[in-house]
């Protein structure tokens, strides 16, 4: 199964990236989520529970597993919480 990688800044907006998450389930797409800093995981977690309620008409639900990672970005480790989105039909 393909995997559709989607990364949140502090600036993203939660329902754009709710879309998004509910355009690549919708299209047989496991998603995952990176952030990196507090305003952005907290994003993320908002657009994960707007894209549960644009895919209840579908009858499917979504979860989520975070976990931290770690990134090197320009020459500096960084770490970031990394959420994997699975389906479930209800």
């Amino acid at each position: 199964m393909e995997i559709a990688t989607l990364k949140v800044a502090a600036k993203s907006n939660p329902s754009t990236v709710a879309g998004a998450i509910a355009n690549n389930i919708r299209d047989a797409r496991m998603v995952e989520i990176i952030a990196m800093g507090p305003e952005s995981v907290n994003n993320t977690v908002k657009a994960i529970a707007i894209a549960r309620g644009f895919l209840k008409e579908d009858l499917v639900d979504i979860t989520c597993k975070p976990e931290f990672i770690h990134l090197e970005i320009d020459g500096e480790k960084k770490s970031a919480i990394k959420f994997l989105l699975a389906t479930e039909k209800i």
